[in-house]
């Protein structure tokens, strides 16, 4: 699924590559464990552009500002760009931080240079985006990408009321775990599995809106009766409805999509999206920056998964589903 960060600032706070931007940041004054100054967290983000990864940037900073930390940020180039990710996990070990937080590009071809961190004693925990094997980070801080899937895809069977579905699938793209786990969470939901009828078209889109909308342009001369799009997340679904309502077919195609940014949790209220799966960035990333100060207190590394919580917003209610109204979703979007 897709987000971002940006910024550069002198290269004694840290390096920059041209593959990416980095940034130090961060106030107070509680010292590292080995009494060298200010705790050093990185945080490197697929793009610096997606406003999901704005909002984990923001948590990052103001749990670095609390903590009394300093903070280094990173992101790529596009989303997808693991050499980009890679140059900055090398800079931000060589500039002394005590642990990084990251959102893998790639969730395989970035194991080795999280390995190496691990190796040189840096704690690495993922946020969002689990590497594979999971256990290639100390950690991971995310939603239960599955369990959003299976959110949505509940949603959307329940709202059908037993019509038959003709169901688009607008997903990320390959290698990012992400996108797999939303994907067959949303089958599981459903009730279907890979090669069910009902599923009549699958693009990837990147997650981002221009492509959601070309995808979806694609989908529907493919198969035009579709009526039912699941959506990697948000910016997917809102260039999903734009081709559909080129078509005069928005008022009878159901969409759901994952992440409950306020962008996408007002596109739900205006009905655009029928239903989302909310998630909490700036949770993540604060939780991560704790975790990183507390290791150079304690010395105790972060472990295993933390779930940072996830729930189903949409002002059209199924039966049978449990979901929360855009009113409670605007006052947390990305909270």
């Amino acid at each position: 699924m897709k987000r971002t960060v940006r910024t550069a600032l002198s290269l004694t706070a840290c390096t920059a590559s041209a593959a990416l931007l980095l940034t130090g940041c961060g106030e107070g004054a509680k010292a590292s464990s080995a009494g060298g100054g200010k705790v050093k967290v990185g945080l490197i983000t697929k793009t610096d552009t997606n406003p999901f990864f704005v909002k984990m940037k923001q948590g990052a900073e103001q749990a670095a500002t609390a903590e009394g930390a300093e903070l280094t940020t990173a992101a790529g180039k596009f989303d997808g760009d693991n050499e980009g990710q890679v140059t900055a996990i090398e800079n931000m070990v060589a500039a002394g931080v005590k642990g990084i937080l990251i959102t893998p590009n790639d969730s395989k071809a970035i194991v080795p240079a999280i390995e190496q961190a691990r190796k040189k004693g840096v704690l690495v925990i993922a946020l969002d985006s689990p590497p594979e094997p999971q256990s290639a980070a100390d950690a991971l801080f995310a939603t239960d990408n599955r369990k959003a899937g299976e959110l949505i895809g509940a949603y959307a069977k329940a709202a059908m009321k037993g019509r038959q579905a003709r169901i688009a699938t607008l997903d990320l793209a390959p290698g990012v775990a992400i996108g797999r786990l939303r994907h067959d969470g949303f089958l599981k939901g459903y009730g279907i599995t890979k090669g069910d009828p009902s599923l009549v078209c699958s693009q990837d889109t990147g997650g981002d809106q221009s492509k959601g909308q070309t995808a979806m342009e694609n989908c529907l001369q493919k198969a035009p009766d579709i009526n039912v799009v699941y959506t990697i997340n948000e910016p997917a679904a809102l260039g999903a409805y734009t081709a559909l309502k080129a078509k005069g077919r928005e008022k009878d195609v159901l969409i759901v999509s994952i992440d409950g940014g306020c962008t996408g949790t007002r596109a739900v209220k205006s009905g655009r999206i029928a239903a989302t799966s909310q998630q909490y960035p700036l949770l993540m990333a604060a939780k991560g920056v704790k975790a990183v100060t507390a290791y150079a207190e304690d010395g105790k590394k972060a472990s295993g998964y933390v779930d940072t919580g996830v729930r189903l917003i949409t002002d059209t209610p199924a039966a049978g589903i449990t979901a929360k109204d855009t009113a409670y979703g605007l006052d947390k979007c990305w909270g």
